[in-house]
């Protein structure tokens, strides 16, 4: 039994590529932004307010391969296969967190609170690909950093989401039948 109709099918991947696109041109954006802190490697992490919203609205599938796309693309564009794997470690860890919390308690847990779990669970993806791309442990000393780090960029990616399915709620076009949650998640 198809749940979804081949009209609703194509307006989900249509949607998913635009998310992956601005998620994509928002990651090249953020490259360009001298951010300057103490931490190496921290940033805003703009891109994932399309990760956060879609894992918010769509359904986890789509929400995966969203990240997946956005990674590649990403990496692609401005790196390396070193900076895949990081994306990729630190994209992967804040996904299960986000959906682990969104499907075990959709209801107790606000966005923001998602978000910044998100945060901290991408610096601590990221800070595992260099423990393994450097063969140390001793990495971990910045911990503490990327922990605050994950805080404020979290909340930030977590405002400005809240801002966007928001809004996405006000066009008619996202009010018609989408994938739905069912009782706190998918």
């Amino acid at each position: 039994m198809r749940l979804y109709s081949e009209r609703d099918e194509l307006r989900r991947t249509v949607v998913i590529s635009i998310f992956a696109s601005v998620a994509v041109v928002l990651g090249i954006v953020e490259s360009l932004i001298p951010f300057a802190v103490a931490v190496p490697g921290a940033k805003l992490g703009l891109g994932n307010i399309m990760v956060l919203t879609c894992l918010y609205v769509f359904t986890v599938k789509d929400a995966l391969s969203l990240i997946l796309l956005k990674t590649l693309l990403t990496s692609f564009i401005l790196g390396s296969f070193s900076t895949f794997l990081f994306s990729i470690l630190g994209a992967l860890g804040s996904f299960l967190i986000m959906y682990l919390m969104l499907r075990l308690g959709r209801n107790s847990f606000s966005l923001l609170g998602v978000s910044v779990m998100g945060g901290i669970a991408h610096n601590l993806g990221q800070l595992s690909a260099a423990a393994i791309v450097l063969n140390t442990t001793k990495i971990y000393y910045y911990l503490p950093f990327l922990l605050v780090s994950g805080i404020i960029t979290g909340l930030f990616v977590g405002l400005v989401s809240g801002k966007l399915i928001a809004s996405m709620q006000r066009i008619q076009w996202f009010r018609m039948p989408l994938p739905q949650r069912k009782g706190g998640g998918r």
